[in-house]
């Protein structure tokens, strides 16, 4: 028997788009996420928004705050609320360490994007630091000095 193809739509990704606008991105975790079933449904319809999400560190567990995953469409009664605060999955040293982090002052947790490894439901958090209006600037001059570059590179060919 030969190999299935995978289905690309099968594999949903959903991503945050504003943290590269808003933050500097410093260390990154993998974290598993405690969900119902028709909240991994939702997930996988590509029906979720990770935008205004933040995690927080309350009495030795990691929450994450304001995700926005749809109530599935076809659900009963049992459906989940759409913005409940859902537990995020790490290991007891990698929380110490984000509670360490953001008890310096100035970092948040974010959600950079949502995923399928396998089967499981993953998220991946970074410890950020915010922008200041004129990192924003900066970037958004770095970004058209690059394009214009990248132009000028494609003309010569």
């Amino acid at each position: 028997m030969s190999a299935q193809k995978k289905d690309p739509s099968r594999y949903t990704e959903i991503r945050n788009a504003k943290v590269g606008r808003d933050y500097f991105v410093e260390e990154k975790f993998e974290a598993g996420v405690a969900l119902k079933g028709t909240e991994v449904k939702s997930i996988r319809a590509g029906r979720a928004q990770i935008s205004d999400a933040f995690g927080k560190v309350e009495k030795g567990e990691l929450w994450l705050y304001n995700a926005h995953i749809e109530e599935y469409a076809f659900g009963n009664i049992y459906n989940h609320e759409a913005r409940r605060t859902r537990k995020l999955l790490l290991h007891r040293h990698q929380i110490k360490k984000i509670a360490q982090a953001l008890h310096i002052g100035g970092r948040t947790l974010v959600p950079l994007r949502m995923y399928f490894k396998e089967a499981l439901v993953k998220v991946e958090v970074a410890i950020c630091v915010g922008k200041k209006v004129y990192d924003k600037r900066e970037t958004l001059k770095k970004k058209v000095e690059m394009r214009e570059v990248d132009k000028a590179i494609k003309n010569r060919r």
